[in-house]
Order: structure tokens, then sequence, then C-alpha cells
């Protein structure tokens, strides 16, 4: 098989060309050549996919699929699709279940309606730019066109720091603060599954959306947490506090909790999001524990990265942590 990916260097993009070239897959990448080297083995044209005349060096050539990882104005993969749409048999394009319109219903499944958007937008905001580059895509490509609407995707080399918070912060030790209830599911995907699922569709030509997270009852907080004391070996007591805590105290659940996903407020379907479409077509999910254990590792050996900060204050965390207890 011979892959196009577009970037290829990211956490993403560079997963699924580690993966792929594991296979023994010919992959070519199309970057800046601004974020790193791709791994050995990879072909590499260096251009800006924002200019039609850098896109240009890719018209002669022809590969068996594209991975296009774009996170930003659709009009940007509308480009891309168009000068590939004759390229290659198929386009499988990482998308995000943030293209779901709010609320999201229970039981959330690939045919939930989606947020307004366009294939021509500049960037918005996450939800509207990936809807967008989906439309994008499609237009473009029909039923060759692959959307892979992901959930958090977690695991080694993750750039943008979330488990990285949760594992630092275990590790520190003392009272943590854990945003419950324990027993609420705890949907992503490994970047590995994810980029295995990814070279799995492309040799099996599928066509269509696909939620991409675990499965309901995989994973909870609770078992999360667990699993990332469990990797620091660390002596901590997890405070647990329900999400009229969080709300009452002011907390941004998103700075203070990344990855957690309270119920209510709209978030129904993004918990017990149905994969049932997803695990028919290949996707397998390793354990949360190996997720947890193998970016642990990773981390350790890569002690100087700089991530994005999460979390409270230190003396705030305590002080929630003592208010909870007497509540």
């Amino acid at each position: 098989m011979r892959l196009l990916v577009l970037g290829g260097t990211s956490f993403v993009g560079g997963s699924i060309v580690s993966a792929a070239l594991t296979r023994g897959v010919d992959v070519t990448v199309f970057n800046r050549g601004i974020s790193g080297q791709p791994p050995s083995g990879a072909t590499q044209f260096v251009g800006d996919r924002t200019l039609s005349a850098d896109l240009e060096q890719l018209s002669d050539d022809r590969w068996d699929a594209v991975v296009d990882t774009w996170a930003g104005a659709p009009y940007v993969v509308r480009d891309s699709a168009s000068v590939l749409a004759d390229r290659a048999d198929l386009y499988v394009y990482i998308s995000s279940r943030a293209v779901y319109a709010r609320p999201t219903p229970a039981g959330l499944d690939e045919s939930a309606p989606t947020v307004e958007s366009s294939a021509d937008a500049d960037s918005t905001d996450y939800g509207k730019d990936k809807r967008g580059g989906e439309m994008a895509v499609e237009k473009a490509w029909g039923e060759r066109a692959v959307l892979a609407r992901a959930g958090f995707i977690l695991g080694p080399r993750e750039s943008l720091g979330r488990l990285a918070h949760w594992l630092h912060r275990v590790e520190r030790g003392g009272n943590v603060l854990a945003p419950g209830p324990a027993d609420l599911p705890f949907r992503y995907v490994d970047v590995r599954d994810l980029a295995d699922w990814v070279l799995h569709a492309a040799e099996s030509e599928l066509s269509g959306p696909y939620n991409l997270v675990n499965p309901v009852g995989d994973s909870t907080t609770g078992s999360f947490l667990e699993a990332a004391v469990s990797a620091t070996s660390s002596a901590v007591e997890l405070v647990w506090v329900e999400p009229a805590f969080v709300e009452e105290q002011g907390i941004d659940r998103r700075e203070a909790f990344p990855c957690w996903v309270p119920p209510g407020d709209g978030n129904d379907g993004l918990l017990s999001t149905d994969v049932s479409r997803a695990l028919a077509s290949g996707l397998r999910c390793r354990p949360i524990e190996e997720t947890v254990n193998d970016t642990w590792t990773w981390l350790q050996a890569n002690p100087d990265l700089d991530h994005p900060t999460f979390g409270l204050d230190p003396a705030r965390e305590q002080s929630l942590a003592d208010l909870a207890r007497r509540t």
C-alpha cells in the first residue's frame, strides 16, 4: 500500500506514519518541515498546504489512500481534497465527536445531527472547523471519504498534555481532587489503536463516518485515575467530588480536569457514544492501564517535554479537598 499523510510529524499524524512503516507501507508525508522530521523510511515533500503552488507538488503521483489530520480552517481541507481527488482511492479525515450538535443524544451514533458549517469557511471553533473539513472531503471524494470521529486521543507522544497532567499530578502525591462520580464512563481512544484502525480503513476501503472511542464499560474515571496511581507508584488520596461541587466552587473543568466529561450539560451522547459501527469495521481498543503505563514510560524517557499547563493551584486544590471532606 502507498499512503500519503498530510502532516505526519505531530502526535496523531506521526503515530499513523510510524504504524504504517512498521507494516511495510510505502509512506509519503507532506508538511512544512518545521515540526520535526518524519520517521526514517518515509518520503517527505516539503510545502505549505495553504498555498496552491505547493499543493501542486502532489499532482503527479498516486497513492492508495490519503490521511489528513487538519484541525483548522475548512477551506484548507477543501483545497487539499480537491487537488488530490484523482490521486488516490480513499481519503481518511481525522475528525472529532465535536462535530455533533448539542445537546448530544444518549446512545450517540453516526446519524446524529451535526453542527452547521461550510467547506469554504475560515476557522471559527473546533467543532465547526472539523465539520467543515468533513464536508469538504465528502464533496470532493463522495463514498471514497472516511470520517474518523475520534474522542479524546491519548497515549505516548500526546502533545496536548492532558494525560501527562494527570500522571505528573498523581506522581506529586498528596490529596488529588478527583472529579466524579468514579464510575462515570471514560471515553477515549489510544492513538495507536486509532492509527491501526486508520490503516485498516485504508486497506479495507471503508466509507463514511465512524465514532472512534473505546466501548461503553471499558473504563471509568475511577479506573483511569487508579491506573495513573499504579503507573507512578505514588502515595496519594483521591478525594472524589461530584459535578455539583465543581460547579458550585467555580472550577473551570476543562483547565482543572482535562478529559473529564461531566454528566448532564448536553453530554449524554459523549458518555454513551455508540461505537458498534467502528467495532464491526475493525476497531480494537487496548486496556486503559496499557495506555497509561506506556504514556508514563514515554514521559520518563522524555523529561524535558514542554506541555500545556492544566490543573489547579496546589493551595487551592488542598483547600477544596479539605472542603469536600467536610461536606
